[in-house]
């Protein structure tokens, strides 16, 4: 089934008889979309939409075989080449199943020895390859799992929720031009402690949102087309039965 997919890429990418706007593509400008086809999957899995699911999944794959197929055109590498690297991959990260355990190095080792192999990091210590792509909770998460794994690290979360109130006090003395790195510092911080928590921030934060959204929804149920000219006060009211409702 996948060839079918390799050759309609193909099909769009042909100089003379594609479509205008994907031969057009390059890595940079379908990279946005990539990014966006694997929140959709996030969030397919997170309203447990499996037919759904599916489609996006389908809709990811199909950025996999886009860049595979640009770089093929540039004589980089092919579809079989990204299977065929990730498949060494798996093999390699899990030797208690494909090779001799008892002569292997731990998970740990390995993936630091494929780090340190790698000569396009931005940063050669252990805080090297952590991708800029990602988003800022989850990026600063993983910076902060690289640096516990060297030692730098609080105990216990007790450490980082004494440094959120630190973080406070420097936005309250922050000037206009300073507002933005001090703000950064507190989210920073306040990743560090759910980290400390067990509590995965972005998955923590992608649940706010979407709590956000239907308690916001039911107000503008509830009030109608007049809910903009509704008060702070009489809003605030819409909310609290908002909340009182969901939670009933």
């Amino acid at each position: 089934m996948i060839e079918r997919l390799v050759g309609i890429m193909a099909r769009l990418r042909d100089p003379e008889h594609g479509c205008e706007w994907d031969r057009a593509q390059t890595f940079a400008t379908i990279s946005p979309y990539t990014i966006e086809e694997a929140y959709e999957v996030a969030d397919a899995i997170a309203r447990g939409d499996i037919p759904d699911l599916k489609e996006e999944l389908g809709d990811l794959l199909l950025q996999v075989v886009f860049h595979s197929r640009i770089a093929e055109e540039a004589g980089q590498f092919a579809l079989p080449d990204v299977v065929a690297a990730i498949s060494d991959k798996m093999e390699r990260r899990h030797p208690h199943i494909f090779g001799d355990a008892t002569a292997s190095p731990g998970w740990e080792a390995i993936k630091a020895a494929e780090r340190g192999a790698k000569t396009t990091n931005e940063s050669g210590g252990a805080l090297g390859g952590v991708a800029l792509g990602l988003p800022a909770l989850s990026r600063a998460e993983k910076l902060q799992k690289r640096a516990a794994r060297v030692g730098f690290d609080w105990p216990d979360a007790s450490g980082p929720r004494v440094k959120i109130d630190e973080e406070l006090l420097e936005i309250e003395g922050a000037s206009p031009t300073e507002l933005e790195e001090e703000v950064g510092d507190l989210l920073f911080a306040v990743v560090n402690w759910a980290r400390h928590l067990g509590v995965d921030p972005e998955a923590a934060l992608r649940s706010a949102n979407a709590k956000f959204e239907r308690r916001f929804a039911a107000m503008e149920a509830h009030a109608g087309p007049l809910f903009p000219e509704l008060t702070l006060d009489e809003k605030e009211a819409l909310w609290a039965a908002a909340k009182t409702a969901e939670r009933s």
